[in-house]
């Protein structure tokens, strides 16, 4: 029986090229207006500017916002970080975002099922708040942590094991859900089911060994917990 699911947001939520693509576009523009080599920011940000398409080892899907802060500052050493790290927070905020499916329903259908549901981002807590309003299902989290909340990013399970404190449920009976091995891990170390979804950069064959269950989105949720005895 799980009581709890606890989400990743980036590629699980929305889909993530779509969304960071743009940003990360973005991102890179700031940087060369700054002094910097935009072809070699974007080689170290694992971003193809001409096709617009992340490599699969790009730190953009799975660092935090601090962390790529510190990859993007050695761009530009003469910038100040606490200021690089609002911009980026700010660009994030306002980074239009693509859900990956009807998340409404997805969400009241947890919710009908009795579940407690939260998110855990390496994305700041401030544009993961924005970002679930604009989709129109904030009021149905009972939890939001980002990498600057007080419990650190993922891998770690800092996060999870803080949701499931809150909402006053087992660990072991939890779900993580998310589209990357930085989430599955997260998952595995707080004592949680797995459940990899196809809407980000990694594919199956990556993911399989790591979960539980892999499915195509988070709209099959449901139904692969009712086959565990949720009703």
């Amino acid at each position: 029986m799980i009581d709890a699911a606890i989400f990743d947001k980036d590629g699980t939520l929305f889909d993530f090229r779509a969304t960071w693509g743009g940003w990360t576009a973005r991102a890179i523009a700031h940087l060369a207006a700054h002094g910097a080599d935009a072809d070699a920011v974007a080689e170290g940000l694992g971003y193809d500017l001409g096709r617009g398409k992340f490599a699969k080892h790009s730190p953009v899907i799975c660092a935090t916002t601090p962390e790529l802060v510190d990859i993007m500052h050695g761009y530009v050493p003469a910038m100040d970080k606490a200021q690089l790290l609002a911009t980026l927070s700010e660009l994030s905020e306002a980074a239009p975002q693509a859900p990956a499916v009807a998340l409404r329903d997805v969400f009241e259908g947890l919710k009908a099922r009795g579940l407690k549901i939260g998110l855990a981002t390496n994305d700041t807590e401030a544009p993961a708040r924005a970002h679930l309003a604009g989709a129109g299902v904030l009021d149905l989290f009972d939890f939001v942590a980002g990498c600057d909340s007080g419990w650190g990013g993922k891998p770690a399970p800092g996060q999870l094991l803080a949701f499931c404190d809150k909402v006053g449920v087992n660990p072991a009976r939890a779900v993580m859900v998310g589209d990357s091995l930085h989430d599955l891990h997260a998952g595995r170390d707080a004592g949680m089911k797995r459940v990899a979804v196809l809407t980000g950069v990694a594919e199956a064959a990556e993911l399989a060994d790591h979960a539980d269950v892999v499915l195509p989105d988070i709209s099959h949720l449901g139904a692969w917990l009712d086959t565990l005895g949720q009703s």
